[in-house]
């Protein structure tokens, strides 16, 4: 481990819950070793982007809201007999471009016979996720949006915590702009997925669940 490398690991390893840590001037060759050095601690979240790089420690209400959603979209799947293939918080990166990302989440939808059974994925050939996930619990996640643009990632949601509200986003052209449902899921839409977000909250997540799969199956019919 190198000298810089041993100062950046030992910021991360007192990095509270829900801390951010920004360095600026940080090399492509220091930025995949400290990927490397951080294996261990798979639940923070590193972007790097053009030598900025930001390392997040999500806080626990961070993960809840990112695992229901997540079985919200495993709920879609079954009931409605499609193929995913979810890859979590899967680094994406491309050294051309100098960008680097850890979603909350990701699915393969449209394209994931493509990317099945593969074991690397590598965006210089195969195709980026289908849909990102973000949970803005304490930072915002809309610096990623470049970095997802410059991938070509054609869809995320973000669910905002403090004002309890999803969005989504579709990439026209370079940029993101706001959509009323997705393109992944037709039958999913900000509003409804706000909803049953917030029935998690009131009623718990086994009660909400289960009112989600009966209403996924009414639009199956």
């Amino acid at each position: 481990m190198s000298t810089r490398s041993a100062v950046y690991r030992e910021a991360v390893d007192h990095l509270p819950e829900g801390g951010t840590l920004v360095v600026q001037d940080v090399s492509w060759e220091a930025y995949e070793r400290l990927l490397d050095e951080l294996a261990d601690r798979p639940g923070l979240r590193v972007t790097y982007d053009e030598g900025k790089l930001q390392i997040m420690s999500p806080l626990p209400e961070h993960e809840k809201y990112k695992r229901f959603i997540e079985r919200l979209i495993d709920v879609v799947g079954e009931e409605l007999d499609l193929n995913l293939e979810p890859l979590g918080s899967t680094t994406w990166k491309r050294n051309r471009d100098s960008k680097g990302a850890e979603p909350d989440s990701c699915y393969y939808v449209a394209h994931a016979a493509q990317i099945s059974g593969k074991r690397t994925i590598d965006l210089d050939v195969d195709p980026p996720p289908d849909i990102v996930i973000e949970i803005d619990a304490t930072n915002e996640s809309l610096d990623k949006f470049p970095i997802y643009a410059t991938f070509g990632v054609p869809e995320v949601w973000r669910y905002d915590v403090k004002r309890s509200r999803v969005h989504l986003y579709e990439l026209r052209g370079s940029a993101y702009v706001e959509m009323s449902s997705s393109r992944s899921f037709s039958i999913l839409t900000a509003d409804v997925l706000t909803d049953f977000i917030d029935q998690g909250k009131m009623r718990g997540q086994k009660a909400a669940l289960a009112a989600f799969r009966s209403w996924v199956r009414t639009k199956s019919l």
